[in-house]
């Protein structure tokens, strides 16, 4: 296998005997299919979320173009494509017309390393995964195009040439950098318990038999919960989805960083949204509930797991319409709170922990609880520790912004004498 295909697709049987026009034509085949189920999913997003949150307000939702408004989706993209693109006096032209597609381009590549299946299925002769591309640094990649989306939306606000759109698109990276982090760090939990950092192989560890021979392996259950709680947060606040959508808060900030878009700029933008919240919601059934992995009672066992994943998909896309319906909008400060003070130390303290627990494995009981335990106390003094700084330093803060009574001030009369 060659270093470039290594690199791509190191996950993939596809490329053990070398590459020929099949194994092109199967990956042409694939990239077209995977593209085309993306936009399918994003716009059929787009219309669940509309319709369901107008179940939800009492309301009746699209009911005009198409069955049930299927197709209003569609209506509206060609709508917003083929009008006018405006363009603000004092924007810069060029870097204006590419932070959408900065925006846009992420939420697509990294929807790539999504599998849909545990094993290979066989293709025109070949054995190759139902997955676009299976790259050897694996989840990373969800990483770098998260970060590349910052800068999609910190150049929309400042090509603007406009003030609230550049006050949009600082909060957006201000938001999107400090939940960053956590979600690195359960990333980091993921891989440390799966052995890799391929999507496949971590679908394949979540596979394997469970605990007790009747529960699932997936994640969820080996890392203890806390780190898909803290993922789906923390994915939440980057997908700028309420109740963390401050970078859009209307009533301040009129629109955001998208405040002067329009026609394709505000449609790339609009399908970034929702495009992201596909994404990241398949990534969370591939991190934490063995993706494709489920029972396969008959039949063929690609298809159970194109079912399964269908499924668990569909339980996160209605999770986040239901807290769009439901959860009013944070303030900025509880947000970065959340982000800096609770998830963060959260996280990191039960990285240690669990990878304390990755070292013993296979050693007694009694040294596992040992060094657990001193993991965990270790990591929670030093929380406690920063805990009581930062109480210290508000408590200080707050005294010296309180008022001052001014019946204890010293009249003027009064002043410099003893």
């Amino acid at each position: 296998m060659s270093g470039l295909t290594g690199l791509l697709a190191a996950g993939d049987p596809l490329f053990d005997d070398g590459v020929d026009g099949a194994v092109l034509l199967i990956v042409a085949l694939k990239c077209l299919v995977g593209f085309v189920v993306y936009l399918t999913a994003v716009a059929n997003m787009i219309w669940f979320e509309r319709k369901l949150i107008s179940f939800m307000q009492n309301r009746i939702g699209p009911n005009r173009a198409g069955p049930i408004g299927l197709l209003q989706t569609v209506a509206d993209g060609i709508k917003l494509f083929t009008k006018e693109p405006l363009l603000p006096a004092r924007a810069d032209k060029a870097v204006f017309n590419l932070a959408p597609w900065l925006t846009a381009v992420p939420a697509v590549v990294a929807f790539s390393i999504i599998p849909f299946s545990v094993e290979p299925v066989e293709i025109f002769g070949k054995q190759t995964r139902l997955q676009i591309a299976d790259p050897s640094w694996g989840i990373l990649l969800l990483l770098v195009c998260s970060s590349i989306a910052v800068y999609g939306v910190m150049l929309a606000g400042w090509a603007s040439g406009s003030k609230y759109p550049l006050l949009g698109s600082v909060r957006a990276s201000a938001q999107m950098v400090s939940y960053e982090a956590a979600l690195g760090l359960t990333i980091v939990a993921v891989v440390l318990f799966s052995g890799s950092l391929l999507t496949s192989e971590i679908v394949i560890s979540q596979a394997a038999e469970g605990p007790f021979g009747y529960l699932p392996n997936w994640n969820i259950l080996r890392l203890g919960f806390v780190p898909f709680f803290i993922f789906v947060v923390a994915a939440t606040a980057e997908l700028n989805r309420p109740p963390f959508d401050l970078v859009e808060a209307e009533q301040e900030l009129v629109g955001g960083y998208m405040t002067e878009y329009s026609a394709g700029g505000f449609m790339l933008f609009y399908f970034a949204e929702f495009g992201n919240t596909v994404t990241m919601s398949a990534v969370i059934v591939t991190l934490f509930l063995g993706g494709p992995a489920g029972p396969v009672p008959i039949g063929p066992a690609w298809l159970w797991g194109l079912a399964w994943f269908f499924v668990k998909l569909l339980v996160f896309l209605f999770m986040y319409v239901w807290l769009r319906a439901t959860l009013p909008r944070f303030r900025y400060d509880q947000l970065m709170d959340l982000g800096w003070k609770k998830l963060i130390p959260t996280s990191l303290v039960w990285l240690l922990a669990l990878a304390a627990l990755k070292s013993t494995q296979g050693k007694g009981a009694g040294e596992q609880v040992v060094v657990v335990a001193a993991a965990l106390g270790g990591s929670l003094l030093t929380y406690a520790l920063l805990a009581r700084a930062v109480s210290v330093g508000r408590r200080r803060s707050t005294e010296e912004s309180a008022p001052v009574d001014p019946q204890l001030e010293p009249r003027p009369e009064l002043r410099g004498t003893t």
